[in-house]
């Protein structure tokens, strides 16, 4: 399961559950549980053809508010099931089925972006705008950074969002730049 922690900002997890039961369509069956202090909602598209090629989609989303923020985990089930079945379909039809996991996979991974950018948007409604992390700490796991580290000793997150630039002192936002978002020169690694 992919895991990201957001700092500072307290999800309404029924409103974000709300939200995100709206990106399943019909198709899917949908079910939502509270575990302790967390919401978990599944979700999984189901036929006898899907079961059978191994497109069976099973998505787990729990959402966590922890003191001073909310840690979020996504995770996808079946991804092995597409891997045996692409090797069984490779043997018997010499690759005419292979298309079928690989689309399967294709859908899941556009499925977890989707829920990945709704859970992204409520948190950074819920704070305003922009979620920088706190000083000191990785915006994914929440873990303490050492000083001067550009990725987390815990989870290897890029550590670079919310620093600033040498040149010109500009916030930068992205953790990927390789150069200031304001002045255009390139960012110490």
């Amino acid at each position: 399961m992919e895991s990201r922690y957001n700092p500072g900002v307290e999800a309404d997890v029924t409103k974000l559950t709300t939200e995100l039961r709206d990106l399943f369509d019909e198709d899917f069956e949908v079910q939502t549980m509270q575990v302790s202090s967390t919401a978990v909602l599944q979700a999984r598209k189901s036929s006898t053809l899907r079961d059978i090629t191994g497109l069976s989609a099973g998505l787990t989303i729990k959402v966590t508010p922890e003191t001073g923020g909310t840690r979020v985990e996504i995770g996808m089930q079946k991804w092995f099931d597409k891997a045996a079945v692409a090797a069984v379909a490779l043997a018997l039809s010499a690759g005419l089925l292979l298309a079928l996991p690989a689309l399967g996979a294709y859908w899941q991974y556009k499925l977890t972006e989707d829920a990945w950018k709704i859970i992204e948007d409520h948190i950074a409604r819920k704070a305003g705008g922009y979620v920088p992390p706190l000083p000191g700490r990785c915006g994914t796991c929440g873990t303490a950074a050492s000083a001067g580290s550009t990725y987390c000793s815990s989870c290897g997150a890029n550590l670079r969002a919310g620093l600033t630039c040498a040149s010109c002192n500009a916030v930068q936002n992205d953790p990927a730049a390789r150069f200031c978002n304001s002045c255009g020169k390139a960012l110490a690694s």
